[in-house]
């Protein structure tokens, strides 16, 4: 079957900066694509790559979109290179329906800011109802960090846990005093501890998560496909950070992760509502284990419009059927 093929970019800013190891980032660079059916029937989609993660980039995304020529089939999609994996998540979830969900409801981690603000946004967030809760690190100096999460582990319910989310800011000796300290905290695992690119970085991953009792999860790491599946071959016990909208052949990779008995985090790439409507999706259809969703960003954006569901202990399928596609794409021109 053949579409037609539109696409629209936009450029939205975020309502507070997003503070990581990466630098600070207010603005959200995306594309929608709308795929139009001969018998009328829409479908739409969200490329949204994230600064940091491989070399995608929104204008690569859109000079293969005007590539294309305004047509779209499954030859032509497989033709767009796989090192554009945003794009073709956009692509084909425009042209297939959401999976059918297996679970009518699932658990939500908080995210909370970086720095001294987290302590002042964790008690908003357990009056919340959240009991799983995520804080980036490796923004601050370290010592500065260590003697923090003591203090905001101790506002927070007895049962709860805490995300680390370190980027890859870090160099070894660092990981290893976070890990010390976390070992007998309620921490359920420490992302991203390395960077991607650090000499050495597979084999000192591997080496940290089998020293250490506390379990350590791979983000940045895992750009698209290929690095998923190469962690699995590689043995990785730790968790699996999965960006849905990241991964350009997700239902291949996730059906990898699922034979192997990942551990598997689904995480929001902070796109918008039109693709947290796939990634969601996505998530709700997973089979394995069922750890709480990083999807506890939104409000992100200062147009409110473009937000997902608004985050809560609890995300229902529901809520993420009620997302419209049609009225995003429309609001942007």
């Amino acid at each position: 079957m053949e579409f037609r093929l539109e696409h629209r970019r936009y450029q939205l800013p975020f309502r507070s900066t997003v503070r990581t190891a990466h630098g600070p980032w207010e603005l959200r660079q995306g594309l929608y694509v709308r795929l139009e059916a001969a018998d009328g029937s829409v479908g739409f989609g969200e490329a949204s790559p994230v600064p940091g993660f491989g070399d995608e980039t929104v204008e690569a995304d859109e000079a293969q979109c005007l590539a294309l020529g305004g047509k779209l089939d499954a030859a032509s999609l497989s033709r767009v290179p796989r090192a554009l994996g945003a794009l073709r998540r956009a692509l084909a979830s425009a042209m297939n329906p959401l999976p059918l969900p297996l679970h009518k409801s699932l658990a939500v981690a908080a995210l909370l800011p970086a720095g001294r603000a987290a302590l002042l946004s964790a008690p908003e967030k357990v009056e919340a109802g959240f009991r799983v809760f995520k804080w980036k690190v490796a923004v601050e100096a370290a010592d500065d960090e260590l003697a923090m999460l003591d203090d905001l582990i101790a506002l927070l319910p007895h049962g709860s846990s805490i995300r680390l989310d370190a980027n890859g800011g870090w160099n070894l000796r660092t990981a290893e005093r976070w890990l010390d300290r976390a070992s007998g905290r309620p921490v359920e695992f420490i992302e991203q501890p390395l960077a991607r690119d650090m000499k050495g970085a597979e084999d000192a991953l591997m080496g940290l998560s089998g020293d250490y009792p506390v379990a350590l999860a791979l983000d940045e790491s895992l750009v698209g496909d290929a690095d998923v599946s190469r962690w699995i071959d590689l043995g990785w016990k730790g968790f699996f950070v999965a960006k849905p909208a990241l991964l350009g052949d997700a239902a291949q990779t996730l059906g990898r992760l699922s034979a192997a008995g990942a551990r598997v985090v689904f995480s929001s790439a902070l796109e918008t509502g039109l693709g947290a409507r796939v990634s969601l999706g996505i998530a709700f259809a997973w089979p394995g284990n069922r750890c709480a969703l990083g999807f506890g960003v939104w409000p992100l954006f200062v147009d409110a419009r473009y937000d997902g569901p608004a985050a809560a202990p609890f995300l229902r399928f529901d809520d993420v059927k009620r997302l419209d596609p049609s009225t995003l794409w429309n609001a942007t021109i």
